[in-house]
């Protein structure tokens, strides 16, 4: 039976791998499972195992591109193939709100109106630079992992696994709108004008609103080791 896999986002997919010979642990009540190798099907599973104290080596199972993730049915050859798999590492971001509290991030964060037909403005900073202002919708800070998403669907580029994040307007009222990918540690979002309510969305959960002159800053957490193996598919097809 060998080491027990973890298995977070799928009991039916954990009973496959169950029946196929593999040792399986799975969490309970919503907690991801104390081993050192955890199969996480699904974005939103990938998030949490990512959120999760410990290190363990992750096999995304039907989680988009940014993960190199395989598909389901290829799930039990692959978990097979995990002693040979190579590695890629992938940050976890804090999030500073305006009161000081600290969130977590894998994929983005996002700053956007939550009223229809409203816009605001937005400043980005690193600690070094000012680097745009702009009126939109809003704005998405996604890591490498996250930039194939929603990043990408507003014109940002996708990334190969790094500590850079594309910062990306979404809906601007510019008509040549600035896209730009910079090191995310230190990037901070603030809000310029009083006009419309802004929803703050830590990978894809809203989170509170952040209000005229306030800003979130953007710093560097843990990493997560992610498993590429001959099942995972191509992170630019």
């Amino acid at each position: 039976m060998g080491t027990p896999v973890g298995v977070v986002g799928d009991d039916a997919l954990a009973d496959v791998l169950r029946d196929a010979g593999v040792a399986v642990e799975r969490g309970s009540d919503g907690a991801v499972p104390k081993a050192d190798r955890v199969v996480a099907v699904g974005e939103d599973a990938v998030a949490t195992v990512a959120r999760a104290e410990g290190d363990p080596l992750v096999l995304p199972v039907a989680a988009g591109r940014g993960v190199r993730s395989v598909p389901r049915d290829t799930a039990v050859a692959a978990v097979s193939g995990l002693a040979d798999a190579r590695i890629e590492t992938h940050p976890v971001l804090h999030v500073t709100m305006p009161d000081g509290t600290v969130e977590q991030a894998f994929w983005d964060v996002t700053l956007v109106t939550a009223d229809a037909a409203r816009i605001s403005e937005f400043t980005i900073a690193s600690t070094a630079d000012r680097i745009g202002q702009f009126r939109a919708d809003g704005v998405v800070i996604a890591t490498a992992a996250g930039s194939p998403g929603y990043a990408h669907r507003v014109d940002g580029p996708i990334l190969a696994p790094s500590n850079q994040a594309v910062v990306a307007p979404i809906a601007p009222f510019a008509t040549d709108p600035d896209h730009w990918v910079l090191p995310v540690d230190g990037l901070s979002a603030s809000i310029e004008r009083d006009e419309a309510t802004v929803e703050l969305l830590v990978d894809n959960r809203v989170s509170r609103h952040v209000s005229y002159q306030e800003s979130i800053t953007i710093s560097l957490g843990s990493s997560v080791r992610t498993a590429v193996v001959d099942e995972s598919q191509s992170r630019f097809e």
